[in-house]
């Protein structure tokens, strides 16, 4: 697959209802309120964390989060409207941030226009054909007298039958009026593990066909990501296998688990070496990393891998400052929630991780082995980490310390002989690859060293 403009990209992920103070149902009848403007008083802090690209979940009109769309063609009125977005747009475009939306289209709530008109005309509604196990004959949990295919058995989530020529019609219109109106670069996928592969390859036609540059990413949790990423579908899909590493390596001193995920991804026989999968270590749907961890220091050096392995790094709002958040059985709403920028900036819970941050961010954009490099293990143990990124132009070396002690690397480097590189994250200090190997007596405990060569 080509070059795109996502594999130079750094993601920032915000959930706007939960971002913004949103209420948490929509009562359908009050104003637009423009809450979503308050994203554009973090431009600047997205541009100096080094941020070229925005994922912004759900933004149209929906019963509650989101994720239970109720109209594709307006914007969320607890959000704004639809000029809202669109001056958000332009702003973020003119400080070079891209914007990726969140297309949820594999179901649809119980607002939903075609889905009122099912419940009120029952066998009679021209729509009765737009969702899955539409059944007369039972009952829904709600008190229906019919039942529906769900997703994942929340019955406030109506499954859209993506077979109907209206509904893909539909949704394709949404689509296109949103590059039209508002000038996206991108969509995210919501669940496209579950969503319909055709309708899924007819959606890239159509985006590329109007936007050459297009980038789809799906929401993919497990199977074979090359279903879905490939080039007549998507450009990429989330790497929940590589996700879980991230964090459980550094939590169990077991280094061994994210580098036998990074090698069956990207290794010399990797499987995914042509795909710039979408690397995060927390979302909207998952506790944030810092919740995860055991010894929030090890938030450094997992950053410093998540810019450093080979896709795309996202960082989900509010986790550059190690903020904690964990769901429950009922709510996500701890991941979600409304922050003070002013606030984060002067009281929390790990103040210098910003600037780690803005210095990786800056590292990798300004590198073509980081950003399109192939990826070779050097060395691996329980707490400690090496890895190469090349280009012809370009080698860059990771060296990993989860420990709470300096750490001394040495391992064969026979690519490199006569190579001088230069420690970029750190002073500047030199090493040499002499006699097939590369020492590096000294790395500093819960961090790193990024080692360059332009040769």
């Amino acid at each position: 697959m080509h070059s795109h403009w996502a594999q130079e990209a750094v993601f920032y992920h915000i959930y706007p209802l939960g971002f913004c103070g949103a209420p948490k149902r929509n009562d359908f009848a009050s104003p637009p309120q423009p809450r979503l403007d308050l994203v554009r008083a973090w431009i600047p802090h997205l541009v100096s964390l080094g941020v070229n690209a925005l994922y912004l979940g759900p933004l149209f009109e929906s019963s509650a989060h989101g994720y239970d769309t109720a109209d594709y063609f307006q914007v969320d009125r607890r959000l704004g409207t639809d000029e809202t977005l669109a001056q958000l747009v332009r702003a973020l475009h003119e400080n070079g941030i891209r914007v990726v939306l969140d297309g949820v289209f594999n179901h649809v709530g119980r607002d939903f226009r075609a889905f009122r008109d099912v419940i009120q005309r029952r066998q009679e509604s021209p729509y009765r054909d737009w969702f899955k196990g539409l059944d007369f004959g039972g009952r829904s949990p709600y008190g229906d007298p019919f039942a529906y295919k769900s997703w994942n058995g929340y019955h406030d989530l109506v499954e859209l039958n993506h077979q109907h020529p209206e509904v893909r019609r539909h949704l394709l219109e949404a689509v296109q009026h949103w590059m039209e109106a508002f000038n996206i670069d991108g969509l995210r996928l919501d669940v496209a593990d579950s969503l319909d592969l055709d309708f899924q390859k007819e959606l890239a036609a159509l985006c590329r066909f109007l936007h050459p540059d297009f980038w789809l990413m799906g929401e993919v949790i497990q199977g074979d990501y090359r279903r879905w990423a490939n080039p007549e579908t998507l450009n990429s899909v989330t790497n929940y296998e590589a996700y879980k590493g991230l964090y459980s390596s550094h939590v169990d001193k077991n280094y061994f688990e994210i580098a036998y995920t990074l090698n069956r991804q990207f290794g010399e026989a990797g499987i995914y070496r042509d795909l710039a999968l979408y690397n995060f270590a927390d979302n909207h749907d998952v506790n944030r990393v810092a919740s995860q961890l055991k010894n929030q220091a090890h938030l450094y050096p997992l950053y410093c891998l998540l810019f450093c392995m080979p896709g795309i790094p996202s960082i989900y709002y509010g986790s550059e400052w190690g903020l904690e958040g964990k769901r429950t059985a009922t709510s996500d709403a701890a991941l979600r929630p409304r922050l003070d920028l002013d606030g984060l900036r002067h009281n929390s819970p790990q103040p210098n991780l910003p600037a780690a941050i803005q210095k990786l961010a800056r590292i990798r954009r300004n590198s073509p082995a980081l950003c399109h490099g192939d990826y070779h293990q050097l060395y691996a143990s329980h707490e400690q980490l090496a890895f190469a990124r090349c280009t012809e132009s370009e080698k860059m070396i990771l060296l990993l310390n989860a420990a709470e002690v300096p750490a001394r690397f040495e391992f064969p480097i026979p690519w490199a002989e006569g190579l001088q590189f230069t420690d970029i994250l750190n002073d500047g200090e030199t090493y040499q690859a002499m006699q097939g190997r590369l020492q590096i007596d000294l790395v500093h405990p819960q961090w790193g060293r990024i080692l360059r060569s332009d040769r």
